[in-house]
């Protein structure tokens, strides 16, 4: 790729920040890694008689950082089958043909690859992965647009934004129910990402983007379609999650009705399509709820009423967080009962019993999880459920480490060996076919904390 970024005139253009190759959806599971709001690694911004913004993404040093980017996020091929590696070497002999095509305004993308992922609750969310190829160009784009864009958007608005992050939504949603606002409007909209109608889109950003030429790209990208089983679906509305793209494309959408809660002075916290509005009273907030609708409503969107509701603040959640009130009336944060319950249902899965893994293997996967999890829960202020969760977790790994010990005299050997006593050694052995039940107890004074420290277990409390 290098000698393919050496092929390519120079033109103006310097780097700065943003965002990173592709949006995710942080409340899928309700325990994401916070590294999902990173940053990226340098965009060109345009300077003044630089030529195009097109012109400026399409610099080698803008090019260099967008493929730095896509490929440290490792994605998966796109409809043309080819991957990382793939796609670098078609680029060092394609990359100026291309590059004609996209400054000429000829360029087609290719359509996106469709993947369902299952979410916790059984339903599935759609993504669209498009080749490596279409996300440099998208990349390159996000570079260029994102520092021109972003500065108009809302100060209520979180995500997927240089410098904001899901934790900072619900630092602003905390403190407006400290301040005494303790009625939610919680507004989820109906698969927003597949109902973005496509010219209310291209209007909003034709009136931040002076450039007719990547206008023309964007929309190219918007009637890509989606690759189904072989099939190519065209589609005349949506912007499927998966793209670089798609994260700022859905925020300029949405800023409208940023800008309307703005100008009548609510308090209102928004990351991506999960929006909440903090007012005095339900009365208040039926009024507001029933103002979103119509506001969704001329953007053509809709709100999932299934999802959405008024309620107290104490029993709504947010971005996978609950609030609840200690003593001295101070508000504080928890994990929702969703999310906790999601949390134990992945850790089952990646600690089953039946398996053929070995310990090694089943750490390897857990301790990634566990510190994501743990990243992003831990403005959490509810030590007693984390040491629970530490407990619990390690319960389960005890059963597995005697699983595949198996035989009693395994087990005896190995206990000892770990500096058990005797008696307690025999004991273990003793029932050794009672996984669950003989992984408490005299078991803990053996595996103990420490045990599992020394395996690279993170504890959550």
């Amino acid at each position: 790729m290098s000698k393919t970024m050496r092929q390519m005139p120079e033109s103006s253009g310097r780097a700065g920040e943003a965002y990173g190759e592709a949006g995710r959806d942080p409340a899928s599971d309700e325990a994401c890694n916070p590294s999902q709001e990173h940053q990226g690694t340098g965009s060109a911004t345009l300077k003044a008689g630089a030529g195009t913004l097109l012109e400026a993404a399409l610099t080698r040093e803008n090019l260099q950082a967008a493929w730095k980017r896509v490929k440290a996020n490792k994605g998966a091929a796109g409809v043309d089958g080819l991957d990382i590696e793939h796609t670098q070497r078609l680029l060092q002999t394609k990359w100026p043909q291309i590059r004609q095509e996209l400054l000429a305004g000829t360029y087609r993308p290719m359509p996106v690859r469709r993947v369902m992922i299952p979410k916790p609750d059984g339903s599935q969310r759609e993504l669209g992965i498009p080749t490596a190829t279409d996300r440099l160009i998208q990349q390159a784009l996000l570079q260029v647009l994102q520092p021109l864009i972003d500065p108009t958007f809302s100060e209520q608005s979180h995500g997927f934004r240089p410098g904001r992050s899901a934790h900072d939504a619900v630092k602003a949603a905390r403190a407006y129910v400290q301040s005494g606002k303790r009625v939610v409007v919680d507004v989820d909209l109906a698969k927003f990402f597949d109902r973005v109608n496509h010219d209310i889109l291209v209007d909003r950003l034709r009136r931040r983007i002076p450039d007719a030429t990547v206008l023309r790209l964007i929309r190219a990208y918007l009637n890509a379609g989606i690759m189904d089983g072989g099939v190519k679906v065209e589609r005349h509305q949506g912007t499927p999650q998966g793209g670089p793209l798609s994260p700022l494309m859905a925020n300029v959408l949405l800023d409208d009705v940023d800008k309307a809660l703005e100008a009548r002075g609510y308090g209102f916290a928004r990351y991506a399509d999960d929006c909440n509005v903090y007012v005095s009273s339900m009365k208040a907030g039926e009024r507001v709820m029933a103002w979103l609708r119509k506001l969704y409503g001329k953007l053509k969107l809709q709100i999932n009423e299934a999802k959405s509701a008024v309620g107290s603040a104490f029993g709504r959640k947010f971005l996978g967080y609950a609030l609840w009130v200690a003593p001295g009336r101070e508000v504080k944060y928890k994990v929702a009962d969703k999310a906790l319950a999601n949390f134990k249902a992945r850790v089952r899965q990646l600690t089953g019993r039946s398996g053929g893994r070995s310990m090694e293997q089943v750490v390897e996967q857990l301790r990634p999880y566990l510190l994501g999890w743990k990243a992003y829960f831990g403005l959490a202020q509810t030590p007693q459920v984390w040491r629970r969760l530490d407990k619990w977790l390690r319960h389960r790994l005890r059963a597995i480490q005697l699983k595949h010990w198996k035989r009693p005299r395994t087990i005896y050997r190995e206990l000892k060996a770990l500096g058990a006593d005797d008696d307690v050694a025999k004991r273990v052995a003793l029932y050794s076919r009672r996984w669950w039940r003989n992984s408490a107890m005299l078991l803990n004074s053996v595996l103990t904390v420490d045990y599992f420290d020394r395996m690279g277990i993170p504890r959550l409390s």
